[in-house]
């Protein structure tokens, strides 16, 4: 009987301890425990925004250097990657037979000024004519009206004058039609010789050659390229920013580049133009940078990343942003009363890269609000603050 007793004390003991185990991981390691959280405090101090973007290097002044009309390639006198001053020859085509046309273009200038030599002499001549007829007519008319001669004697040296000014106009017209005749044969030379001049392919600034396109004996068609130039004091950045992050970029604000080519360094530069237009697919807007100082090793294409300071505020309050949170379309935080957590709305501003956002109003230096917790919360929930949350599987 007693060995019963004794039994069934054990069991009970047993079960009051099975229980009491129970209830103590439910409440400290189940679903009624308390639920893990970290906490920050509301610092004050400098915060920096900026924006963040994936772009490439591109010449803002590039020349496509090519001939206005089909032609043959006689020679290509630069390269890739050569410097080149303004005004330098870089390529040449075979002119065919412009030379040709020049020179029997002034060749037409040379006979069309010997013709002008003797348009004037013969206008000079019926000047003469005309002026010797008109004073004899005149003498005629003063002696018919004294009777000293017949009025026939008198028209005849009358139409002898009209016959010289006659004369004297048809030199006069054949001096001007030579002098035209002159002026078209200069304007074809001008012509050609300005055709000619194309032929030369010339430099239109400092720059160096980034492609060379053909090779001599190359046929090509008017506007086809030969080299290709760029200016390099133009080299900037055009880079792709998301549009949620674009409408604080201006002209004028500093930024940084890192090249692919040297991910160590970060080079100086500012926002020189903010495109109009946004893509509306990738949902990103271009914003181009120009760099404070070119680098040297620097190319054309090459891919970089560009950090934008769209704010710079010396003075402010912020927490990290991994506390902001959004409950019934309202932004706020999380703090803790008496072990319980309270949603306290709160007015953010901007949002550094480094993953702190400023406080407007709604919280003051000093104030702890929870960061991160280990699922999440609702109204009056319980907490408990730990140094940092091991996450399953970790």
């Amino acid at each position: 009987m007693n060995l019963r007793l004794g039994g069934k004390a054990a069991l009970a003991v047993a079960g009051i301890g099975a229980a009491l185990l129970l209830g103590w991981l439910a409440s400290s390691q189940g679903p009624l425990a308390p639920t893990k959280v970290t906490l920050a405090k509301v610092e004050q101090g400098p915060l920096v925004a900026s924006t963040f973007g994936i772009g490439t290097v591109e010449a803002r002044r590039s020349y496509a250097i090519g001939p206005t009309l089909a032609s043959r390639v006689a020679r290509v006198l630069v390269d890739q990657g050569d410097a080149v001053r303004a005004g330098q020859l870089l390529a040449e085509l075979d002119p065919v037979d412009l030379v040709d046309r020049v020179a029997s273009g002034q060749f037409a200038a040379e006979r069309a000024s010997s013709a002008i030599r003797a348009a004037q002499a013969q206008l000079a001549e019926a000047q003469s004519r005309a002026q010797l007829a008109r004073a004899s007519a005149q003498r005629y008319a003063e002696l018919r009206a004294q009777n000293f001669v017949s009025q026939e004697a008198s028209d005849v040296k009358q139409s002898d004058a009209n016959a010289a000014s006659a004369a004297m106009d048809a030199a006069a017209a054949q001096l001007a039609v030579s002098r035209r005749d002159r002026e078209r044969a200069l304007a074809d030379v001008a012509g050609v010789g300005k055709l000619r001049a194309q032929a030369r392919l010339l430099s239109p600034v400092d720059g160096v050659i980034s492609a060379r396109l053909v090779e001599p004996g190359t046929t090509i068609v008017a506007g086809q390229a030969v080299v290709q130039l760029i200016d390099p004091k133009s080299l900037w950045v055009k880079a792709r920013i998301d549009q949620g992050q674009a409408g604080g970029v201006r002209v004028g604000q500093p930024a940084e580049i890192v090249l692919r080519s040297d991910p160590n360094r970060a080079y100086r530069g500012q926002v020189e133009r903010v495109d109009w237009v946004s893509d509306a697919v990738t949902e990103e807007r271009i914003v181009n940078v120009g760099f404070a100082a070119r680098p040297e090793s620097i190319s054309v294409g090459e891919l970089v990343e560009v950090t934008i300071r769209t704010a710079e505020l010396s003075k402010v309050r912020s927490v990290p942003a991994a506390a902001v949170k959004r409950l019934e379309r309202q932004d706020g935080v999380w703090q803790i009363t008496a072990g319980r957590v309270a949603f306290k709305p709160v007015k953010f501003g901007i949002t550094s890269l480094d993953g702190r956002s400023q406080i407007i109003e709604g919280l003051d230096a000093g104030d702890e609000v929870v960061v991160h917790s280990e699922r999440e919360l609702t109204q009056d929930a319980k907490v408990k603050v730990v140094p940092a949350i091991v996450r399953a599987g970790s």
